[in-house]
Formats: C-alpha cells, sequence, structure tokens
C-alpha cells in the first residue's frame, strides 16, 4: 500500500491525466519493447503540478507527504485481469528530484529510499512495468521554515535516466501562503428523501489562505445514479471512467473569473440540483474549488470528452461569514439512504443414478429497485454459502470449500457492482456417489438485518437431488434455475451432465448513457474488485477472511461487529484485498 495520497481533487486529477498521457505516448500493449530502430521507451513521471503551503502550517497529518511522485511505464496493464504484468527489460535506471530553489523557507522530506544530498535526492531503480500500479514511487513532506513569508515560491524539479529510456520532466510548483479553499460542508439528505428526488447542493467556499485567488474553478461530480439536470454556459460536462462502474462518474467543471480575497467565503448564486434515479442508493455527489484560473482549466479536462453547457451563468457572489466549522477539506455526500433491492437466490431440483455427473446452476438475482453500487469500498463482492446435498461431491464449480473441516461448504462470490435487474449463474458440478431420496443443500445470503434487503424471504434456496417431492424448502422463491425435477438423459460416470434450467445473464449494464452487457460466468476470478461489475466471482482465496463482513452498496453498509459474529456460522460477504506490489518506499 501507498504511505501517501494525494489529496486535492486538481492533484489526483494531474496524476490521472499525466499517466493517461503516457500511456497514449506509449501506444503499447502488454509488455513494452524498443522498436526495431531501438528508440527509446517513454516513461512518464507522475505527481501533481503544485503545492500551496499555508503559513499557518495546516499541512493536513503531521509527517504525512503532501507530494506522491511515480511512474508510468509503456504499456497498459489491467489490474482486473487477475495477473501481474511483465516486467520490462532495463539496465536500470535514476530518478533525481532536486527541490534546492525551496531552500531558505522550506523544509524537504525526501524519500529515504533515496541517495539523500541536501535538497537533493537520486533514486536509483530497475523495477519498471507497463502502467503505473507496480512501479517505484516516491514521497515527498515539505513544512515551512521559521524564515517562510507569503509569496515565497520555488520548484521541484524531478527527471529520469537510463539507457534506452527516455523521461519527461516533472516539476512542482511549491508556493507560500497561497490561496487555500475550504468547501462549504452538503446539508444532510432532506427527511422523507426518496430515489427520484432532486436534492439541491448549496456549494461554496472560503479561501484561508494568505494571498487572493486569481479565478477557480468549481469540479462537482456524481456517480451511476445521480445525474445534473441543469446546464449552464461557463460548465463544461463529461463522463469519466465509462468501462469501470466503481469510478464511473458524470463531471463538471465551471470557471469563474475575478479576485477571490483571502479571508472571504463565497457562495454560488442558485444551489445545484442532483437528480438520483429510481435505482441509486448511496451513490456519492462530491464536489471541490480550486484556485485554477480560466486558463488553466483546460488541463483539468485531459483525459474526458467534455461538451460546453448551454443556458444561464452560473455565479460566486459574497457569502455571509460562517463558522469555520462550516467549511472542510472535502465535501461528498451518499444519495440517497432510502433505497432497497431485492436478492434472491435460487437452487434447482435434479435426478441422476448412481455415478452420474449432474449440473446445478445456483441463481443470484437482484430484482431491484436499487443496484448495488459498492463504491465506497472499491467493489466488496457479496457471498453466499452452498450446502451439497447428502451423497454427492463436487466436480467443478466456481466457488470454493468453506474450509478443509467441511467439505461439503462452499463460499460463493458475486462481485459488485451488483445492477438492479441483473442475474448470474454459479453452475455446480456434482458426482452422485449415493442416491439419497430427498437429498437437500441449502443456499443462503448471510443473516443479519440488512435494512437495504427489500425481501429477505427469498435470500434462501435450495439444491434437491432425487427429490420425492415432499421435501421442505422455507424460503424458496420457487424460480429455481433448474425448474421442476428433471433427468438429463444417460452420462458416463465422471462426465457432465447438464440437468438444470439455463440462468439468464444480467441486464444492461447502463451507466449514464453507456452500456455495457453484465456477463453470467461459470468461472471467474477470486476477489476481483471494481471492474464493470457484470462478471460472476470466482473461488475465493481461503484463509482467515471467512468471517468478514463487507458493505454491499453503499457506506452505509457497514456491517456492525455484532453482525459479523452472527456469520460466523455460515456464509458471509467478504473484503477481497486487491494487491499491490511494494514499490518504492519514503
Amino acid at each position: 500500500m501507498r504511505t501517501g495520497s494525494l489529496r486535492s481533487p486538481w492533484a489526483r486529477a494531474a496524476v490521472a491525466g499525466a499517466a493517461a498521457a503516457g500511456l497514449a505516448a506509449a501506444g503499447l500493449a502488454g509488455v513494452a519493447h524498443a522498436a526495431d530502430d531501438q528508440a527509446p521507451l517513454p516513461v512518464t513521471i507522475t505527481g501533481p503540478d503544485k503545492v500551496d503551503l499555508a503559513l499557518d502550517g495546516a499541512e493536513g497529518e503531521p509527517g504525512q507527504p503532501q507530494i506522491e511522485l511515480g511512474l508510468t511505464g509503456p504499456g497498459e496493464y489491467d489490474p482486473d485481469s487477475g495477473t501481474d504484468p511483465e516486467p520490462i527489460p532495463n539496465s536500470g535506471y535514476k530518478v533525481t528530484i532536486d527541490a534546492t530553489a525551496l531552500k531558505g523557507f522550506a523544509e524537504v522530506g525526501l524519500p529515504e529510499s533515496c541517495d539523500v544530498d541536501g535538497l537533493v535526492a537520486v533514486c536509483a531503480e530497475n523495477s519498471l512495468y507497463p502502467g503505473d500500479i507496480y512501479n517505484p514511487f516516491w514521497d515527498i513532506r515539505l513544512d515551512l521554515l521559521d524564515t517562510a513569508e507569503a509569496g515565497d515560491y520555488g520548484k521541484i524539479k524531478v527527471t529520469g535516466k537510463g539507457e534506452g529510456l527516455e523521461f519527461n520532466k516533472h516539476t512542482v510548483d511549491v508556493l507560500v501562503g497561497g490561496p487555500e479553499l475550504l468547501k462549504k460542508k452538503l446539508p444532510d439528505e432532506p427527511a422523507g428523501f426518496r430515489p427520484g428526488d432532486t436534492y439541491d447542493a448549496t456549494l461554496g467556499f472560503r479561501n484561508v489562505g494568505s494571498m487572493s485567488a486569481d479565478g477557480v474553478v468549481l469540479r462537482f461530480t456524481g456517480s451511476r445514479g445521480l445525474s445534473f439536470p441543469d446546464s449552464y454556459d461557463n460548465c463544461s460536462y463529461a463522463e469519466e471512467s465509462k468501462d469501470d462502474l466503481i469510478r464511473y462518474r458524470h463531471v463538471a467543471l465551471c470557471t469563474f473569473e475575478g479576485e477571490f480575497l483571502p479571508g472571504a467565503a463565497y457562495e454560488l448564486s442558485e444551489p445545484v440540483r442532483v437528480k438520483t434515479a429510481d435505482f441509486a442508493l448511496g451513490d456519492i455527489f462530491g464536489y471541490s474549488f480550486d484556485a485554477v484560473g480560466a486558463k488553466e482549466a483546460d488541463a483539468l479536462r485531459a483525459g474526458a470528452d467534455y461538451r460546453q453547457g448551454s443556458g444561464a451563468t452560473l455565479t460566486l457572489k459574497p457569502a455571509k461569514d460562517g463558522q469555520s466549522g462550516d467549511y472542510t477539506k472535502y465535501a461528498e455526500i451518499d444519495l440517497p439512504l432510502q433505497n432497497t433491492y431485492d436478492l434472491d437466490l435460487t437452487g434447482a431440483r435434479v435426478t441422476g443414478e448412481q455415478g452420474e455427473t449432474v449440473t446445478v446452476d445456483v441463481g443470484l438475482s437482484n430484482h431491484g429497485p436499487a443496484w448495488l453500487g459498492g463504491l465506497r469500498s472499491g467493489g466488496e463482492p457479496i457471498s453466499f454459502s452452498v450446502r451439497i446435498p447428502e451423497g454427492a461431491s463436487v466436480v467443478d464449480s466456481p466457488c470454493s470449500p468453506m474450509n478443509d473441516e467441511s467439505p461439503s461448504e462452499y463460499l460463493c462470490f458475486a462481485n459488485t457492482p451488483f445492477l438492479e435487474d441483473e442475474a448470474r449463474t454459479f453452475p455446480f458440478e456434482l458426482r452422485i456417489d449415493k442416491v439419497v431420496a430427498g437429498a437437500k443443500g441449502r443456499i443462503a445470503l448471510p443473516e443479519y438485518d440488512n435494512p437495504w434487503e427489500g425481501d429477505p424471504s427469498n435470500d434462501t434456496g435450495w439444491i434437491v437431488l432425487n427429490g420425492t417431492g415432499d421435501e421442505e424448502t422455507p424460503g424458496d422463491s420457487g424460480g429455481g434455475t433448474g425448474g421442476s425435477d428433471s433427468t438429463g438423459g444417460t452420462s458416463t460416470t465422471g462426465g457432465s451432465q447438464t440437468t438444470g434450467g439455463t440462468g439468464t445473464t444480467g441486464g444492461s449494464d447502463t451507466a449514464g448513457g453507456t452500456t455495457g452487457a453484465a456477463t453470467t460466468a461459470g468461472t471467474g476470478t477470486a476477489g476481483t474488485t471494481g471492474g464493470s461489475g457484470g462478471t460472476t466471482g470466482g473461488a475465493s482465496p481461503q484463509g482467515g477472511e471467512d468471517g468478514l463482513l463487507a458493505s454491499t452498496g453503499s457506506t452505509a453498509l457497514l456491517a456492525s461487529a455484532g453482525a459479523a459474529l452472527a456469520l460466523a456460522a455460515g456464509g458471509a460477504l467478504v473484503v477481497v484485498a486487491r494487491r499491490r506490489r511494494a514499490g518504492g518506499t519514503a
């Protein structure tokens, strides 16, 4: 895990833009190799373009870095592929961080993993991969000296050098006592607010810095279930991360010219209206103001196709003095919180003779009206347990045994997002070792008090082998993927015989105008988070995670310790952490 983070939205946007530029320049897929003419491979140094240091020393948590530098190697790497990228052959390289221009007003904490001489660090590396996830990174901490004054300014210069590699030159502008904009806190969701309603977001900021802002940019965003019905002529609009519903956002960038004085507060001439969809649940709205002039705003639009708005002009006006507690560095709200989804587990009734292998399609559906976004958790999977009926053993399945002590108990995972009209199947190939009349196996979601589950009565399904018709299957919705008892005909021992019906594929993956078909995969990669939310989760890594309860759909779905204990007996929603190879350290 990286020890630092880029705190401001414009800084994160700068990194993302630089990374995208590096990949576009490379024009390669997979492992990058030098061309026949031995042209150098492009490597992009990424990081924020500027850092403002407040005179009061309010630079975030003590000791935490304000600057994170990284590398984007040539080629592309999909973090959701489940495989590690191939390293790019190289004979080693060096990245030099020169902060001598900050001498006299800032104490610079350069990366300890590098060779540091005064305010210059030389970082020797030989690890290089496509993309940015597996590459080294370096954190820098800045603290003001007592001699610092408002207006002090300097550049950190970052360069790289290596045989067969071509690095860009990256600079970070450091300004003391510049404008620092805190955001007005967003009001809570109104009482009685429901899906389909419109939220009025009153947006504003206070300049708590020591210098005026020469123009500001407003950026506000909404996830899949949110939209902005109004259009302003000083704003431009786009969609970001269309192929990833976890990170997908409707985005607006609005520019405001003028001088915004230190110590003064400003607010929009009217609230920004945020429309919630009928399927919305725990969708995220957020905004920020940044001291960026209108001419510099183009850099924030990099990497997305923005369209110019039309209609009235959105303006800023001086605001009444408010309490300092009314403003914050980050302003977000989850909308709405009053919605439900309906998860439905179905099994099948199958018949077969001793020695036959039959296929049972276990089904998981969402009847809505809400989706399970998993936005705050980064796409934690939904889990459910499957008990194998007596007399049968598993030949193949997309799930994994709970543990060695319970070989007949399996744990399955369905990645989120899980759309409001989606259905997935989990095919189990079962060998009938012994015919047991009316053998049953229970399929169940975790049992805990979930306020967003609209119909808990269908959270249980059953696999019935060689049923007599008299079996009790409490909680089964009756919509099993296998339908009524069926026999698939003759099957050789150990072969595969499908006797159940076929599960349906998920509904359309609509995200603010973009669609992607949700798939019903027979097998999947364990614990893959993020992605477009259409694939069936596969086997989960075994270990000590089976008793953890994950969130399913919004921040508010974090489970209590009591609920987690209640789940220990059977099935759980499991947090599957994305792996990350350690890069450079700071």
